[in-house]
């Protein structure tokens, strides 16, 4: 008997933001959205995860706006977001009123399926966001954050597993953001939880493509009982991208697993997004083929050019190596946290502390805070020199209790604050766009009339007349065919060059 498997596709969130920055405007996703909805996928990711910063910090762009449109063009499709929890969408812990007003407006909204994670895998930040969804009548998806430690074990991953689901989460995600989960790991996961858990708890695997040997992984996991997987459509994979659903789907044949997915939409989708991709050119990741190293370092790409680029401001660009061997030093102080958002920034960046001014004789706010348990519980004990060190920097002792516990409710000031702000028009969804980011979302409600910016340019074409020895042409751009091959149409995006 086959076994149908559920397909993730992350086109309009994780794959732009992995490979292009985030930068891809909404104008360039809704052409493919009628393919997207037909196409027979389980779920489409589109919002979350970094997405709503981008929106008002580079595009101009109401992220609200953007989810409602989704909603109108997909209406057949499960919409997909990615919630760091008690993080919501910002960088810092919200109460839990806050928490509930913005799952209660996404899911208003149109949102269905939350995938709700803690960079620290701590389920007490998990736990409240998973109580508002399901209040909500909508999919919580309860979030594993892969990681690789002496701390991390397939027992451990299983035993948490346990717990999300006695947490009532509707399913369950092993998300490995680094690409770091190997085929058997993958296997004995999924397997471990489905042994444990029961055969009818839902298993999904997200992960990346950098290391070059994920789409193995996701084998090996639906062998063990994966339920779904995460693909992202060829033109826009790979990488520090995804593996592509195409390649998935093809992989599948012959195996007593098929995906029911429309091939034709495949292909228009990958069509779409093939010529709009050299668009974001500016933005693409520096990370092209495949990164073994980071099995050993653990560093997700994202956050070695975060560091890349802090040291070349310092004019210490040269001591990138330092800092990969001091990553997993500080990674060990501060008890094994997985590298995820915004963990992941808060390692790094200490550990360019380190190689530039020595080891701890700086230490930033936000390291001082993940020492100090404000983050919530790292997964192992933390050095004890080192948490001295944070508490008195900090000011304030190390804390036991769910950090979310100790704030007050926010929510009437938040509203007073946002009111008085140019441009905000008095809006729940407003509000919690200032909560999450007050400082640049002032500065997009003064200028969101002006409409989204398109950061995305036709690539520039070279003019034939400017070369010497050419003859003048008329042809000044990009020109774009519809060519018809074995019966299938292809869009073709060709730019003329100088001879």
């Amino acid at each position: 008997m086959t076994k149908t498997i559920d397909i993730t596709e992350l086109c309009l969130r994780d794959a732009h933001q992995s490979l292009l920055a985030t930068r891809m405007a909404l104008e360039d996703m809704v052409p493919a959205c009628a393919d997207i909805d037909q196409a027979g996928y389980w779920s489409v990711e589109c919002w979350g995860g970094a997405t709503f910063d981008a929106c008002i910090r580079f595009l101009n762009e109401d992220p609200w706006e953007r989810l409602r449109t989704f909603r109108a063009l997909l209406p057949n499709s499960r919409l997909q977001m990615l919630l760091r929890g008690q993080n919501l969408l910002g960088y810092r812990h919200y109460e839990d009123g806050v928490v509930d007003r913005f799952v209660d407006k996404a899911a208003e909204n149109g949102m269905d399926v939350f995938r709700v994670f803690d960079a620290l895998n701590d389920i007490r930040n998990i736990r409240h966001s998973v109580l508002a969804v399901r209040r909500n009548g909508k999919h919580a998806q309860g979030t594993i954050c892969y990681t690789v430690s002496p701390l991390h074990t397939t027992e451990t991953f299983v035993e948490m597993a346990e717990r999300l689901v006695e947490l009532g989460c509707d399913s369950i995600c092993l998300k490995d953001m680094a690409a770091l989960l190997k085929p058997q790991a993958a296997y004995d996961i999924v397997k471990g939880i489905k042994t444990r858990c029961g055969e009818g708890v839902r298993v999904h695997v997200h992960t990346h493509a950098t290391t070059g040997v994920t789409l193995v992984s996701l084998m090996k996991a639906i062998e063990a009982g994966a339920d779904g997987v995460d693909t992202a459509i060829s033109s826009l994979s790979l990488g520090p991208g995804h593996n592509p659903t195409e390649s998935l789907v093809a992989m599948l044949d012959g195996t007593g697993y098929q995906t029911q997915l429309n091939k034709d939409c495949l292909h228009r989708i990958k069509d779409h997004f093939a010529a709009v991709r050299p668009r974001y050119q500016a933005f693409m990741s520096n990370i092209y083929g495949v990164e073994t190293d980071i099995f050993d370092s653990q560093i997700p790409g994202g956050m070695i050019s975060n560091m890349e680029s802090q040291l070349k401001q310092q004019n210490a660009g040269d001591r990138i190596n330092e800092v990969f061997i001091e990553v997993p030093r500080v990674r060990e102080d501060a008890g094994f946290p997985p590298l995820v958002t915004p963990s992941s920034q808060i390692v790094g960046t200490q550990a360019v502390f380190n190689v530039l001014m020595g080891r701890y004789k700086v230490m930033s706010s936000e390291f001082a805070d993940l020492m100090l348990g404000f983050y919530g519980k790292t997964p192992g004990e933390r050095d004890p020199d080192v948490l001295a060190m944070a508490a008195a920097q900090a000011h304030k002792p190390a804390i036991e209790v769910r950090p979310a516990d100790l704030l007050q409710p926010e929510w009437e000031s938040l509203q007073t604050a946002a009111s008085t702000l140019s441009g905000a028009n008095g809006s729940e969804e407003d509000v919690l766009t200032y909560a999450m980011f007050p400082q640049v979302a002032a500065a997009f409600f003064e200028k969101r009339a002006q409409g989204p910016l398109k950061l995305g340019r036709e690539p520039k074409a070279i003019d034939p007349a400017a070369a010497p020895g050419s003859a003048p042409t008329s042809i000044q751009a990009p020109v774009t065919y519809d060519v018809k091959l074995n019966g299938r149409s292809h869009r073709v995006s060709v730019t003329p060059i100088a001879p």
